[in-house]
């Protein structure tokens, strides 16, 4: 087993672990009245995102927008006007998506280095792959201790189509990787700030170099040119892993022995004891887990007609594909199984799932649960973590409504 196939090993089982030994927590509800009290006034859409449906979005920062829970809709692909958005640093100058196919990409790690620009890459291969893509830090508003990040619910998280050129022809046309690489290493074209050290705020990520085989350098998202918001021209799209190994505006490729210096691989992005300092030990957020959340109902607190409902959601993992849904109506006591609907768009894509259930008047706790095909199941619970990554536990993620 190679260190990074061990490495995504650690992070399952440190998740596993983790969950098996969490202790209950308690739902907290609140009524829509005293939630518009609560808001604060609604923050401007940046410019990179103008584009975006305002209604259908939180705007956390200018680098982070969040796709409220009621605007996934039911289609199974997420719109790119209602897609989240999330960026470490500012998009480069929106020049570089007007003439897209002269972006170029260094391809370095392989018998033949290359400088390619995307009008080559088009000319190499193609492939369109359907992909859960999702923010490690997605969950992190539940946690307690107020995580540092964007303070995402559920919506740092969408289903979407990229089309581009899958990795694995680029590097056979260029000889195969070079002996001895254990990493697939992908830097990002932002514009650094002058003064600063580069590997203090340098994009660039490194995961294990067999990924290349699902891998693509996409170019459109959704049918449509990628726009700069999502990384446009170029973006190295890895199904499977969390967003920020999906680097926008990809300028090198590289097939590397060590991972990267950059402080957001070798101290971000690590999983890690709350108050600790990420170091390059600890876990990285590579492969997502297994995941599900009801999209309808959508708020905490909301009333409802007596009878019949359909209680809809979405179910995606990295790891071992999903196998099915489970839903509650009573926090956890008791579960039916939902059923899966609309097209299977391959197993990186999220299941749309459905239940229907008759509900009299009363309270109630609504939450859903995964199931994989390796026989794993979501936990309740979340794993407590210095950054708030990975939130998979189905208990913060129920919402408790009021039928009528």
């Amino acid at each position: 087993m190679s260190t990074g196939d061990k490495q995504v090993d650690i992070v399952r089982r440190h998740w596993m672990a983790a969950s098996a030994a969490g202790a209950a927590a308690g739902l907290s509800g609140w009524s829509p009245s005293s939630l518009a009290q609560a808001q604060p006034e609604a923050k401007p859409m940046p410019a990179v995102a103008a584009f975006k449906k305002a209604d259908a979005m939180i705007v956390h920062s200018a680098n982070g927008i969040e796709t409220r829970r009621d605007a996934f809709g039911s289609s199974g692909i997420t719109d790119v006007e209602r897609l989240f958005l999330r960026n470490n640093i500012a998009a480069p100058n929106a020049a570089i998506v007007e003439n897209p196919e002269a972006w170029k990409i260094e391809i370095d790690g392989v018998t033949s280095p290359a400088s390619l620009t995307v009008g080559d890459l088009k000319r190499m291969g193609l492939d369109t792959v359907a992909m859960v893509l999702q923010c490690s830090g997605n969950g992190r508003g539940f946690f307690k201790h107020k995580a540092s990040g964007s303070q995402w619910k559920v919506g740092a998280a969408g289903n979407v189509l990229w089309s581009g050129v899958p990795v694995r022809d680029v590097v056979a046309a260029l000889g195969g990787v070079r002996q001895g690489m254990r990493y697939m290493t992908s830097t990002g074209g932002e514009t650094l700030p002058p003064g600063v050290d580069a590997a203090k705020i340098i994009v660039e990520r490194s995961v294990p170099w067999t990924a290349m085989e699902e891998a693509i350098l996409a170019w459109e998202l959704n049918g449509a040119p990628l726009p700069l918001a999502h990384g446009g021209p170029l973006r190295v799209i890895i199904p499977g892993y969390y967003g920020v190994n999906n680097v926008k505006y990809v300028k090198r490729l590289a097939f590397t022995v060590d991972e990267t210096q950059a402080n957001i691989q070798k101290s971000g992005y690590r999983v890690r004891d709350i108050g600790k300092k990420g170091d390059p030990t600890q876990p990285s957020m590579w492969e997502m887990n297994l995941k599900s959340f009801v999209t309808h109902p959508s708020a905490d607190g909301q009333n409802l007609r007596a009878g019949l409902l359909q209680v809809q959601g979405v179910a995606f993992s990295g790891g071992s594909p999903v196998r099915g849904v489970e839903v509650s109506v009573d926090g956890g006591k008791t579960w039916q199984t939902a059923r899966f609907v609309g097209p299977h768009l391959g197993r990186h894509a999220w299941r749309q799932f459905v239940a229907q259930v008759n509900l009299p008047p009363g309270q109630y706790t609504i939450t859903s649960r995964a199931i994989a095909a390796d026989g794993s199941t979501q936990p309740e619970q979340r794993v407590e973590n210095e950054r708030g990554y990975a939130h998979n536990g189905w208990r913060d993620h129920a919402l408790t409504v009021t039928v009528a």
